[in-house]
């Protein structure tokens, strides 16, 4: 057993015991009266006040107007806030106030929506980006409607990079995790992208992006997070939607899709439905020099069909004014049948003579099932903000696969090799959290919370090969494996407001327990255990105002630990062609990073971050020719050692609400390796810029036009080079039948740009090639929604808008 105990340094403690144990600034709070009329100065009554703290949006304060309109709260003289009111058949009212000593007393008036009886229709000026504390917030309304399916919102999201294995990248090359209403998934990046791939598009009501978590979330963010949250019932009455539509390239995508939302005054239920056929493809072309005069060249190209069906319900009970339970459960069920050839040439150099030729076949077919399970509490301990929140939650992932294989040899003699497998691998997550938010008057807020997290793993292997006429088992092939992981953690974070400045500094304790073995072919076992603090802190402090814009500046820091996966650890030999395998390294240390950052925000819009990453025994996917065989190579995980990164990040955009808006934001990293690979000194040196852009263009009252892309030059992966690639994407939508009906066309990759040429170069292996896939297509989507009120609001059945 290894234990380890890592002590922040002693600065920190001085930052955070002085946070907690600072003097309390008394400031005077006075009753504040809100009114809420209508154009003809007659009283609404029962209209929604929220109240929000312009120097620490964490602190709101919500009201109901009582039956003559009047709403009254506690606020902190000389303050200013902004006011959002809302009423049912009244527009909403957004308006910024100063509590002095002589004004306290506010009216607001609300306009009529004159089409309620028709249809609702939504007055939005809600960005497509903006910053709240240290996340950033996106809005997918818009990406959502050229979208298919919930991976492709993420692909489009500006500030966020996919490669082609699913991994999901914000500001570094250390992919980001993946958390779905606030829990994370501990699943593997294909898992994950198969299992957004089925979620549909309409149903996520915003994506919340972590550069630099805080203490409360898990330790293992070294890439920060991406947090994906569900619509839930919010609607009085019962609302839905219902949408279809496809997407064609060189193959087609087929789907459709139920929501359902149901609101009533204690109760709260959702539904949501999809079904959907997908089709594409992949191409990859490579040249490996594995000798002075030998040349492997591959020509990959593989086809991806399948079928998947979601089915997400939740349900939502208000005990009380205090006390809330959710549940809520997600199934994603996937066929495939997919396909590879691979036709694979040695020639010599000098004088091009073909040594070997051959075509490999390999049908992979079989399901995958994920099923999630979550029940949750909220306690509202008063009305500022104070609460109680617990949550558990329990995911089941198993995958099957039958894999058939054959490889025909042409060169240097006519012969042929086959065999067949059978694949399964099943996993189970315990998932526990806690957290209290104490929220005092003096601008104090104290945050503590414990975690704990249990993952069960289980993988089967099979495999037989035909040789000379008969079957006989595979022993390269055939493995079992079994992994095992727990995650303890406990954290305590405060935040204080002290005149424009806002302080939030906390600290988390991780215990970690890991253990692999492998049972088939051998026992070779490994356990992990170690326990660190992750210290962070975060420091938010208005700068000026600017015609009437608030500016804010920001500084984060943060320590984070990746922990290698458990395919990372397997040590099974896993194959890929008879040239390549892999296999998982059990001696793999975890990587540290230290995170700093700065930003600037304008009106909770970033506009400028630089940032400053160095990771220690910074693990990677590395390639190593084999001694026995000059052909053979194989893909592994090491520590090379450590990696500085610096990074800039800029955003320029015309705020939302006009005829046209746009975003663009340009991110420039750098990197520096420093270690060893192949027992010789290794240095590595790459930047990279990568640009961002979203444009909306309003054609009249029922018609828009929008515009995204990205383009990144000169990229990296790991050790790959990539060259310049990006797309550019284009949709236009109409509104029909009162605003209930949209009718979206959409064209991805325009030119067809979103491919790359790599390179490898890594001590004896040296190689390069072309990836592209399905990725040009033009789709078309349609979207109805619909309702049906309650009886005392006085509607017709199927009468609600967006």
């Amino acid at each position: 057993m290894k234990l380890t105990f890592t002590h922040p340094k002693k600065i920190y403690y001085l930052i955070f015991l002085g946070l907690i144990a600072s003097t309390r600034i008394l400031s005077q709070e006075v009753k504040v009266t809100f009114r809420l009329l209508n154009t003809k100065d007659a009283a609404i009554p029962f209209a929604s006040f929220t109240i929000i703290d312009r120097t620490d949006t964490m602190r709101t304060v919500s009201a109901v107007a009582d039956s003559i309109g009047i709403a009254k709260v506690s606020l902190i003289q000389d303050k200013q806030y902004i006011v959002r009111v809302s009423s049912v058949n009244y527009l909403p009212v957004e308006k910024g106030i100063r509590v002095t000593g002589s004004q306290h007393s506010f009216t607001f008036i609300a306009e009529s929506n004159a089409k309620v009886l028709k249809g609702v229709t939504v007055v939005s000026n809600k960005p497509l980006m903006r910053q709240e504390d240290d996340k950033t917030i996106v809005d997918p309304e818009n990406l959502a409607a050229v979208s298919t399916n919930a991976y492709e919102i993420i692909e489009k999201t500006p500030g966020l990079f996919l490669d082609q294995d699913g991994n999901v990248y914000i500001s570094s090359n250390t992919p980001a995790t993946i958390y779905i209403n606030g829990r994370e998934m501990k699943m593997s990046a294909p898992d994950i992208a198969t299992m957004l791939k089925s979620l549909p598009p309409t149903a996520i009501s915003k994506i919340e992006i972590l550069r630099t978590p805080s203490a409360k979330y898990d330790a293992s963010g070294s890439g920060g997070v991406v947090n994906i949250v569900l619509k839930k019932g919010v609607k009085l009455g019962l609302t839905g939607s219902v949408n279809a539509g496809f997407q064609q390239g060189r193959y087609g995508n087929q789907y459709a899709g139920l929501t359902l939302n149901n609101n009533s005054d204690k109760r709260n239920s959702y539904l949501n439905l999809n079904v959907g056929r997908r089709m594409s493809y992949e191409s990859i072309r490579t040249d490996r020099l594995f000798a002075t005069d030998s040349m492997l060249s591959q020509d990959a190209y593989s086809r991806y069909p399948g079928n998947s069906y979601y089915a997400g319900y939740g349900l939502g009970y208000q005990l009380d004014s205090s006390w809330e339970v959710n549940y809520d459960m997600r199934t994603s069920l996937n066929y495939f049948n997919n396909t590879t050839n691979n036709h694979s040439v040695i020639r010599k150099i000098s004088t091009s003579g073909i040594v070997t030729d051959n075509i490999t076949g390999i049908n992979n077919n079989g399901h995958s099932v994920t099923t999630n399970h979550g029940f949750s509490t909220k306690y509202k301990m008063d009305t500022l903000g104070s609460e109680w929140t617990n949550d558990l939650s329990y995911t089941y992932a198993v995958n099957k696969n039958k894999q058939v294989f054959e490889t025909r040899y042409y060169q240097p003699a006519p012969s042929s090799s086959a065999g067949n497998g059978d694949v399964e691998s099943n996993r189970n997550v315990f998932v526990f959290q806690s957290d209290l938010k104490k929220k005092y008057a003096n601008k104090i807020t104290a945050e503590v919370g414990i975690k704990s997290s249990l993952l069960k793993y289980k993988n089967s292997t099979a495999y037989f090969r035909q040789s000379n006429g008969t079957i006989v088992k595979d022993d390269f092939r055939t493995n079992t494996y079994r992994y095992s992981e727990n995650i303890n953690a406990a954290y305590l974070q405060g935040t204080k407001t002290i005149d424009a400045i806002v302080i939030k500094a906390g600290v988390r304790l991780e215990n970690t327990n890991m253990s692999g073995r492998q049972i088939i072919p051998s026992d070779t076992s490994f356990k992990i255990h170690r326990t660190d603090l992750f210290p962070y802190v975060y420091i938010s402090r208005k700068v000026m105002a600017i015609a009437g814009y608030d500016i804010r500046a920001y500084l984060v820091y943060r320590r984070t630990i990746s922990r290698p996966a458990y395919e990372y650890l397997n040590p099974f030999p896993r194959y890929i062609d008879q040239y390549l395998f892999e296999s998982g390294n059990p001696t793999l240390r975890p990587q540290f990073t230290n995170n700093y950052e700065a930003n600037v925000s304008v009106e909770e819009r970033p506009i400028l971050a630089i940032g400053y990453n160095h990771t220690k025994d910074i693990f990677t996917q590395v390639m190593y020719q084999s001694d026995s065989i000059n052909t053979l190579a194989y893909r592994t995980y090491d520590n090379l050692g450590s990696n500085r990164e610096l990074y800039f990040r800029a955003m320029a955009a015309i705020p939302p609400g006009g005829k046209y808006f746009f975003v663009i934001v340009a991110q420039y990293n750098r990197n520096f390796y420093e270690g060893l690979y192949e027992n010789k000194p290794l240095s590595f040196k790459k930047g990279s810029w990568t640009v961002y852009s979203y444009h909306t263009l309003k054609l009249g009252k029922l018609s828009q036009l929008t515009v995204n892309g990205f383009i990144r030059m000169k990229g990296q992966q790991q050790f790959y080079e990539l060259s310049t690639f990006g797309a550019l994407n284009t949709s236009i939508n109409r509104q029909f039948f009162k605003q209930k009906l949209t009718v979206t066309l959409s064209m991805n990759d325009i030119f067809y740009t979103n491919k790359n040429d790599f390179t490898l170069n890594q001590g004896s292996v040296k190689a390069s090639g072309t990836r592209k896939n399905d990725s040009q297509r033009f789709g078309l989507n349609i979207r109805y929604n619909f309702g049906i009120r309650k009886k005392e609001e006085g509607n017709d059945m199927f009468n609600v808008g967006e």
